[in-house]
């Protein structure tokens, strides 16, 4: 692409193919611009993100690929495949232009009726329309649930509005329109001015102001620079930047370009995993395809300007989530942490000044740019600016992809986003930043989330899983799953945390099966004290968090399990037994039919008996029970 002014013919060629989308949009935003007509009737956009491929949306657009050829329509539909809209537990999720309409849970056998009865008669295919579950009421537009009404897209903005695959729908959507603004009328310091107004911190976790990493690596002597996206995403239940990869690849080339040109640097790498297909698929294709619009290379948009990019796979060892460890693993050794200073930014990659940023602080750059630091600084709280993703889960009804301002409550992001606890159970807990980070208490359910506030009550932000817990969850219990994660991702490098972990592994397992004493949760505690102040990476100095935030704030349940040999939950294995409680028990056999070991037996119609020498605990007796016959203790 030689110029700006070319960038600017094409956008409007492209957008005469998103027409529709357009439309939409500005009759949302109560916008009156008239667009050109689409060559198409109707446009039907379908996820194609990893969780709706999984739940074989692709099996679908292959049905209605065949259903609109019986029907002579394949010329009149534009069928679009996108990435994640967010709402993952109602995928895969399709919406038919110029309706706006939405369909979610559609399968295959889907295909007919939508074909027959919406595109042809004109009629909405009432099965696969939402019920919202508090009104019952029938919402037949995305935007409309209850879902994304406190939602403020930023870094997802093109999630679910583009084909990925395509650069022309990208730039379609202004895509690369800031990084031609910012090589043809910016100066470096230019940049970082609008980033340090904009109050942009990172994503990754630890909150850093990214004008200030890049102010340092820009600062750095030296002729060679690099830029790297680390896109190793590893906290469980953690999907944000796979998502962002999948759905918008250009964003982040663009960011990145815009990065490089910044601090003076002319190659990037995008450290991604390789559990990560599709995303890795179609980073490629946009790599591929940014080369070839002359997007990267020499002369971006005609000025002196040069940079390429590539990509580094990376196996899936949580440790490369550090940026150090990235950078080795890059070089081609096996990931470990180097001690800091130098920092990254004065020596990195190859020993040269390099910056790392997550997929999410890249993904909101070209936004800010394009509409202004002002704009971006206007939303989130004083310290915490702009919007924060999160990967919702757990016991929560609404599992999915949100993206909220900074300074929304917790309460507001599980019960008015996340649709509240199934089953009438009540909230007891959420844990953000993973491993790395802490659990929040119902006591803190109305608390702002930023970086601050949720350091000060004992948690963090990290890259932005957030798992809901109930009433049902033993937080001893949590506490261990998630150091058996840290223990069994260690690089071991360093003692404190190869050994440290290891050790309090072992106390949380103790705890759990009721050989524990109190001396243990001292030790415990001191330990956690130790292994923070002394592991040499993040990952070891943040790997006691989990244990430290619930023993605070659920202490009760430690010493129930150490003195009174009892998990309040229910959970511990070895702290329950079952009981058939005779007044109760109406001798059905149900529950001695599905026992998978024979440890309940008794006559027909007459009260039965669990053999605890028998019992392995697996807990189908309770689920089969249909009168509340059998006591959890």
């Amino acid at each position: 692409m030689e110029n700006w002014e070319q960038l600017q013919k094409l956008r409007n060629v492209y957008r005469q193919q998103v027409v529709m989308r357009l439309e939409a949009e500005q009759a949302e935003n109560n916008e009156d611009v008239e667009q050109p007509k689409s060559q198409f009737e109707k446009e039907i956009m379908i996820c194609a993100g990893t969780g709706c491929i999984s739940s074989k949306s692709g099996e679908f657009t292959e049905a209605l690929k065949e259903e609109l050829a019986k029907h002579e329509l394949t010329d009149k539909v534009n069928i679009v495949s996108t990435g994640c809209f967010g709402l993952c537990a109602q995928g895969p999720i399709v919406i038919i232009y110029p309706e706006g309409v939405f369909y979610h849970q559609v399968q295959a056998k889907d295909a007919k009726k939508i074909v027959a009865q919406h595109l042809v008669e004109g009629k909405l295919v009432e099965k696969l329309l939402y019920h919202d579950n508090d009104s019952k009421e029938i919402i037949n537009k995305l935007m409309d649930t209850p879902f994304y009404q406190k939602q403020k897209r930023v870094a997802l903005r093109n999630c679910g509005r583009i084909d990925p695959e395509k650069m022309e729908e990208y730039i379609a959507f202004d895509g690369y329109q800031a990084l031609a603004k910012v090589v043809n009328k910016y100066s470096r310091d230019d940049v970082l001015e609008i980033l340090k107004a904009s109050g942009l911190r990172g994503r990754g976790g630890a909150g850093f102001p990214t004008f200030m990493k890049w102010s340092f690596a820009k600062e750095s002597p030296g002729a060679q620079k690099y830029v790297v996206c680390n896109a190793d995403e590893g906290d469980p239940g953690a999907f944000m930047d796979r998502s962002v990869l999948e759905g918008d690849p250009h964003a982040i080339i663009e960011a990145m370009a815009i990065a490089g040109y910044t601090i003076g640097a002319n190659q990037g790498y995008i450290y991604v995993r390789a559990e990560y297909p599709i995303a890795v698929k179609r980073l490629r294709i946009a790599i591929k395809q940014a080369r070839e619009a002359g997007i990267l290379g020499k002369n971006i948009f005609g000025s002196d300007f040069e940079f390429d990019l590539d990509l580094r796979l990376g196996a899936g060892a949580f440790v490369c989530g550090e940026e150090t460890a990235l950078l080795e693993s890059i070089e081609g050794r096996r990931g470990e942490p180097r001690p800091r200073p130098p920092f990254p930014a004065v020596k990195g990659l190859f020993g040269k000044p390099t910056i790392v940023n997550n997929v999410e602080t890249y993904a909101n750059i070209p936004q800010i740019i394009l509409r202004g630091p002002e704009w971006f600084a206007s939303m989130g709280t004083e310290k915490s600016k702009g919007t924060k993703v999160f990967a919702l889960g757990g016991k929560i009804q609404n599992t999915g992809l949100v993206e909220i301002p900074m300074g929304t409550t917790l309460r507001e992001v599980v019960e008015d986003i996340g649709g509240g606890i199934p089953n009438g159970k009540k909230f007891k807990a959420a844990q953000t930043g993973g491993p790395s980070g802490g659990c929040i208490p119902v006591e803190n359910y109305d608390v702002a989330i930023d970086y601050d506030n949720l350091i000060e009550i004992g948690s963090m932000m990290g890259s932005g899983g957030l798992i809901v817990m109930d009433e049902d969850n033993c937080m001893v219990d949590i506490a261990k799953f998630f150091l058996e994660f840290t223990v069994e991702e260690s690089c071991g490098k360093c003692v404190p945390c190869r050994v440290g972990t290891k050790r309090l592994l072992e106390i949380l397992e103790k705890i759990t099966r009721g050989q524990a004493t109190l001396e243990d949760l001292d030790k415990m505690v001191d330990l956690c004290h130790y292994i923070k102040e002394n592991s040499l990476c993040g990952l070891g100095q943040t790997a006691p968090n989990p244990i430290l935030s619930t023993y605070h704030y659920f202490k009760e349940e430690y010493i129930a399990h150490v003195v009174e040999k009892r998990c309040p939950a229910g959970i511990c294995k070895d702290l329950i037994s079952y009981e058939i409680m005779e007044d109760k028990c109406t001798g059905c056999t149900a529950c001695a039919k599905k026992c998978p070991v024979a440890a309940i037996s008794g006559e027909r119609k007459e009260p039965h008996h669990i053999d605890p020498a028998i019992c392995i605990k697996c807990g189908l007796c309770v689920d089969t029970c249909r009168y509340n016959a059998i006591s959890v203790g």
